[in-house]
């Protein structure tokens, strides 16, 4: 049997050993998998991490019906990233950048402008750090300092870096639809440097009333267009360049009006037709209340009795025709009541108005409570589009029909009367 014989000395020899080498350890390959400077941070450049392409590229998908029989259609494929190292003092909101520089592994903090910047320490090194510059970075204005600042456990350091300024982009209108001398609000971000909105296809600007960074005023000039977008021209950088809107707007002028401007246009007038006299008659209608857009004028009256039966809207004129196929959309505002309401729209060619329309003809659309809501329903005798065709009337005939009565009908709200309005009503091409 062997004996093993403990020598305190060496233990303690052994325990020496064991600390340095960890200690080495440790500095060598910590959690980072580097060993950080301790020196003060610099930074030497800053580049770009990547590059969209945003050419349109189109993938084929084939699908296979049950006979095996192939057919062929064009999906749009995604924006591509690709890799793209380019030197840079300017960034964009929201992109991703490589500081360069030494001594940066120690990072506890990355601001632009001020504002912190999250970055994963996975994607630093001592010489880079990978960080993404912050939506909420200022951009314009006195907070709009050009300052990248990195801190570490050792100091921080400085770096001239620029944030270009968004394109104008608006998040909220307050119109869709415009006339010469109305006005439309818009809410967003990128509209201090805006020098100057055309309206899309024609030679016509609107006028800038007031601006800031994330307001925009315009008046409206006089237009021979149906349907238009804004083009914006704006400065970044001291460059000049031109963005265009998403958001389609209406001309009312040239459009086909039922209501507007707080009155009727083309000759249309109140209609109404209710089950029974106990929910009310013709004459209930009236044209008041708050209107959608132009203050000091009206909107029209929809009035629903709780439990009846009831559509409400407006007569055509025989001397003033809508034909349908002339058209491509049906559009108005309408302001919800005192709960959220499922509406059928209908052309009120229907025998008996006063039950719910079914089948051609009709269209239903969801109204929330107390707030305007903006509908562009498209017209045709497709899947989701209004035809205003009655089951009396040929389909073939849709190229020649025209609305006589245009109706608003709500099948007996449950559990209080509801009072609707609408406003900015027409046809538009």
């Amino acid at each position: 049997m062997k004996k093993y014989i403990f020598n305190p000395i060496n233990l303690c020899g052994l325990s020496a050993i064991l600390i340095v080498f960890a200690s080495v350890s440790c500095k060598k390959y910590n959690s980072a998998g580097f060993t950080p400077g301790t020196g003060a941070p610099s930074i030497t450049s800053v580049h770009t991490l990547s590059k969209t392409d945003t050419t349109l590229r189109y993938d084929t998908v084939i699908a296979y019906n049950s006979s095996g029989d192939t057919t062929l259609s064009l999906k749009q494929a995604p924006s591509q990233v690709n890799p793209f190292d380019s030197a840079t003092t300017a960034g964009n909101l929201g992109n991703y950048y490589i500081i360069n520089g030494s001594n940066l592994g120690g990072a506890t903090s990355i601001t632009f402008n001020g504002t912190t910047a999250y970055f994963n320490r996975a994607l630093i090194s001592d010489n880079s750090i990978i960080v993404q510059v912050p939506a909420t970075t200022p951009y314009s204005g006195p907070q709009a300092t050009d300052s990248l600042v990195v801190t570490t456990i050792h100091g921080k350091t400085s770096y001239k870096f620029k944030i270009i300024p968004p394109p104008p982009t608006p998040a909220t209108w307050s119109d869709f639809d415009f006339w010469a001398g109305s006005q439309i609000s818009l809410t967003g971000v990128g509209f201090a440097g805006v020098t100057a909105v055309a309206l899309n296809g024609t030679t016509a600007h609107a006028d800038i009333l007031s601006q800031s960074d994330t307001t925009l005023v315009l008046r409206f000039p006089s237009t021979t267009v149906n349907r238009t977008n804004l083009v914006f021209t704006y400065t970044s950088l001291g460059d000049t360049l031109a963005a265009t809107s998403t958001q389609e707007l209406v001309d009312l002028d040239n459009a086909y009006t039922v209501f507007y401007k707080g009155q009727f246009q083309n000759d249309w007038t109140l209609s109404s037709f209710s089950h029974n006299a106990s929910v009310g008659d013709a004459n209930d209608i009236s044209i008041n209340g708050t209107t959608h857009s132009v203050p000091g004028t009206a909107s029209f009256v929809l009035d629903f009795p709780n439990g009846g039966y009831k559509m409400e809207g407006w007569a055509g004129s025989a001397t003033s025709p809508i034909y349908l196929s002339t058209y491509t959309y049906y559009t108005f505002w309408i302001k919800g009541g005192v709960q959220q309401e499922i509406v059928t729209i209908s052309a009120d060619q229907l025998p008996t108005p006063w039950l719910q329309p079914t089948g051609p003809g009709i269209f239903t659309i969801t109204v929330p409570p107390g707030v305007w809501t903006y509908f562009k329903i498209p017209i045709g005798s497709g899947a989701g589009q209004l035809n205003f065709q009655s089951p009396a009337v040929a389909q073939s005939a849709i190229n020649t029909s025209k609305a006589n009565r245009l109706s608003f009908f709500i099948p007996g709200p449950s559990g209080t009367d509801e009072v609707l309005y609408v406003d900015e009503v027409g046809f538009v091409k």
